[in-house]
């Protein structure tokens, strides 16, 4: 089993309710401010929606399962943790390995689409720019503690829900049915609702990153399912609002391949010069930050979580004064410069999202495991309607896997590639290493 020894670097306890339902949502609402609308572009409105209500069915059972390995092994290492506890060192790399996937390529594809509202109000500034500067703003925020860090996550959240309510109050009255309808094809086929469900994905990847955070929870036990259950009915309703009203203001293909689509859909409604317009994709910038701040905290937990168990250099583990993991918060960064020149964020979500359900099939599997392996395990909060939700979070997720590496093949090839050659060397040359430190 997986412990902290006392020499080991730990974490401060510092996040209330509040905060990490704050955290949770910031993590994730720069989803529902880009991204999902490629998938009109594979699916249509019609298709897309049966894409985003099967992923929503997914998220819940998966998020109401996932709360119970949260608060009964409240680690940073989320995941992993949970995988190494079930399945020993292999599972733990494989599970990290999904984890660091799914939240180092959410950044670049968050920081790009950031560059892209700050250039669509000032064309003269490039995107890329913008999109690096932002890696560097958020890794100075974040070098001082996540004490600082919660409470502008919970002041950009709650700023940012409340601008997606707003957006949706000012198209409700041009939303027509026969927008939404307009353009699809006369059958819609499981193919292009199965082709959707990446950029459906996108609505709520990132939730699980306040796993990362447990060990910074106050009353982790009672705090993680209050937090986490509300983040997600609170996404919920946000997900579907935008996704609907959006295809019904216009047409909806002019939004299909873009990095700014509510901005465009409230000029399809006001105009491009709008008062509205204008102050909405400033505004908008609020969201898309929440999530960069947020993910800029996960993925630097799940690394120096994996530090410090030694699948990664031990260095990335060490804390600064603030006790917090600077070398993880740069590492991180550079590799997020990089996938930024890429220009490619519908293949990064692609990526991102395939990270994600591999993950999440690995956690339920962890779940139903560690029920049967530690049956007296402390469990405060218990899934409910146990095994059903796990199962069909499981059936659910590796059920996206698939869809996900058939319709993008090149891309999931990358990944279970990268997969298979780590996972190699890593039994080469840390398993037995690995093996020995955990007791």
């Amino acid at each position: 089993m997986q412990t902290i020894t006392e020499t080991q670097p730990k974490l401060k306890k510092e996040i209330n309710t509040i905060q990490l339902w704050s955290l949770a949502v910031g993590m994730v609402i720069s989803g529902e401010y880009f991204g999902w609308n490629y998938g009109w572009q594979t699916s249509g409105t019609i298709g897309f929606l049966f894409s985003t209500l099967l992923v929503t069915l997914m998220y819940v059972t998966f998020i109401f399962s996932y709360t119970e390995l949260t608060a009964a092994i409240p680690k940073a290492g989320g995941p992993f943790s949970f995988a190494t506890r079930a399945f020993g060192p292999i599972g733990g790399f494989i599970a990290g390995f999904a984890t660091l996937v799914d939240f180092l390529l959410a950044m670049p594809a968050i920081a790009y689409a950031l560059g892209a509202y700050i250039h669509f109000l000032i064309p003269q500034i490039p995107v890329e720019e913008t999109a690096i500067s932002m890696y560097v703003i958020f890794i100075a925020v974040n070098w001082f503690g996540i004490k600082e860090g919660a409470r502008i996550s919970l002041i950009v959240t709650l700023l940012s829900v409340g601008e997606i309510l707003l957006f949706m109050g000012l198209i409700v009255f041009n939303f027509k049915s026969d927008n939404f309808f307009a353009h699809n094809p006369p059958t819609i086929s499981f193919g292009s609702i199965f082709a959707g469900i990446p950029f459906a994905i996108w609505f709520f990847v990132a939730i699980e990153g306040v796993a990362m955070v447990a060990e910074e929870v106050k009353n982790p036990q009672k705090t993680i399912p209050r937090g986490y259950i509300s983040a997600i009915i609170t996404l919920v309703i946000l997900a579907l609002g935008i996704m609907i009203l959006s295809a019904g203001v216009g047409d909806w293909r002019k939004l299909q391949q873009i990095d700014h689509p509510l901005p465009e859909v409230l000029a399809m409604v006001f105009g491009h010069e709008s008062g509205w317009t204008k102050i909405f994709t400033s505004l908008g910038l609020f969201g898309l930050i929440a999530s960069f701040h947020g993910n800029t905290i996960s993925y630097s937990r799940q690394i120096f979580a994996l530090a410090r168990e030694n699948y990664l250099p031990n260095q990335l583990s060490f804390l600064n004064r603030y006790q917090t993991p600077h070398w993880a918060l740069i590492a991180g960064g550079l590799i997020g410069v990089l996938a930024i020149y890429s220009g490619k964020t519908d293949q990064i979500i692609v990526m991102s999202g395939l990270g994600a359900v591999v993950m999440y099939a690995i956690s339920m599997v962890s779940l139903l495991v560690l029920r049967k392996k530690e049956p007296d395990l402390e469990r405060p909060y218990k899934t409910p309607f146990y095994p059903i939700f796990p199962y069909l979070a499981l059936v659910l997720a590796l059920f996206c896997t698939a869809a996900i590496s058939y319709f993008y093949p090149l891309l999931s090839a990358i990944f279970f590639g990268l997969l298979f050659f780590f996972l190699i060397l890593f039994v080469l040359f840390g398993f037995k290493y690995i093996k020995s430190n955990i007791g």
